[in-house]
């Protein structure tokens, strides 16, 4: 599952879910705008970031990544990305960064050159599955929906639906959450086809008409594209080695010949 395209979604539809996560209801979720960032002159972009629409104000600018896989250098990136994006916009006094990792267990041990950084209220770690929903929140809920086990991931969906449309009074807002907690539950479950996704959950079918769906429909389906040329070009290099090898070429020359590594053509020669 995608998790940085799901949560930009996310943030993007709904904002106030980031300040539920962060534990700041109080924010004003119409003065932020939300963004992905990417860094001039170079490789860096930033998962997202809430921009204050208003750049009078004393409103923090909030960097957010999402990390779902052990990187052991990750804050040494995090921090270089946040200190160009303020060396390239002065305008920037205020800052936080969030960072929102599944689990505790995949947040990197190399943290010393950050530790006053990382143990100031400047930086907010969030770990999904520490999240307390004791209190009912709807939208904490649905998020960590994002983490829930595929056994139980149908079920707990189903619930949440049944929640949001108990809980929620605008027909409009309803629907979003319906068609948000949908879109996870497509993510999680990549094999279900809408239909029977939809089946399963005992709903209708109008999130397939959802602008948040088919962004993130086309976007798999342009990956899948993808993945499937580099594995049609792969074959055909590893169908080509025995007709090579039979010309008279080395194992060498014809990894040379097809940009495959020695291991890769010793290994198709054995099979």
């Amino acid at each position: 599952m995608r998790t940085d395209k799901i949560f930009y979604s996310i943030f993007q539809a709904f904002p106030s879910i980031f300040f539920e996560i962060i534990g700041d209801t109080t924010v004003n979720t119409n003065a932020y705008e939300f963004v992905s960032v990417e860094l001039k002159d170079t490789a860096f972009r930033i998962d997202g970031v809430f921009i204050p629409t208003d750049e009078t104000t004393n409103q923090p600018l909030y960097f957010v990544e999402v990390q779902f896989q052990l990187d052991s250098t990750f804050y040494r990136r995090l921090f270089a990305e946040i200190f160009l994006y303020l060396r390239q916009n002065e305008s920037v006094n205020f800052w936080r960064a969030v960072v929102i990792y599944p689990q505790r267990s995949l947040d990197p041990e190399d943290k010393l050159p950050y530790r006053l950084l990382l143990d100031s209220l400047q930086v907010q770690r969030i770990y999904l599955d520490e999240l307390d929903t004791a209190e009912n929140s709807l939208q904490v809920a649905i998020v960590k929906l994002i983490i829930e086990r595929e056994e139980t991931a149908i079920d707990r969906g189903r619930e949440l639906i049944l929640q949001a449309r108990q809980q929620l009074a605008g027909e409009t807002t309803r629907k979003q959450i319906v068609e948000l907690i949908e879109t996870i539950l497509l993510y999680k479950f990549t094999r279900l086809s809408r239909e029977e996704l939809a089946q399963m959950l005992g709903i209708d079918d109008e999130f397939k008409k959802s602008r948040m769906y088919q962004s993130i429909k086309q976007d798999g389906l342009e990956e899948g594209r993808q993945e499937g040329l580099e594995e049609g070009k792969r074959q055909a290099k590893l169908e080509s080695i025995p007709r090579l090898l039979a010309l008279g070429l080395s194992v060498e020359q014809v990894a040379v010949a097809l940009d495959l590594r020695i291991e890769q053509v010793q290994q198709a020669v054995e099979n």
